[in-house]
């Protein structure tokens, strides 16, 4: 008697939303960007010299996707010169947090 084929399943709403946040931190320079703003606002060439090997280029594309994904917010300050701030948002500084689980973790087993 032949078995039935089962159609896989749709992913399930939270697999699917763990599946693009993996997308999202698995981009080189994310998860150091984030780390640095843990520690406050910085201007674009504050962060630029802290992450090694990143690329101005680089860092700007990741800027404007963690500002698209809203985890952070660009000010701009009018002042002679202007001055563009970034900063981690609540939304940023959660996953901030939860990303500091995993460098406990690698400090402890890497």
């Amino acid at each position: 008697m032949a078995q039935a084929q089962t159609q896989p399943q749709e992913p399930k709403p939270l697999l699917a939303k763990v599946e693009e946040v993996h997308h999202l931190i698995g981009k080189k320079w994310v998860n150091l960007i984030i780390h640095v703003l843990m520690e406050g606002p910085k201007r674009f060439s504050e962060l630029h010299p802290i992450i090694p090997d990143l690329s101005k280029r680089m860092l700007n594309e990741r800027l404007k996707e963690l500002e698209t994904w809203e985890l952070l917010r660009r000010s701009v300050i009018p002042e002679r010169p202007v001055r563009t701030v970034y900063a981690l948002t609540d939304k940023g500084r959660e996953l901030g947090a939860a990303l500091g689980a995993v460098e406990t973790w690698a400090m402890k087993w890497l």
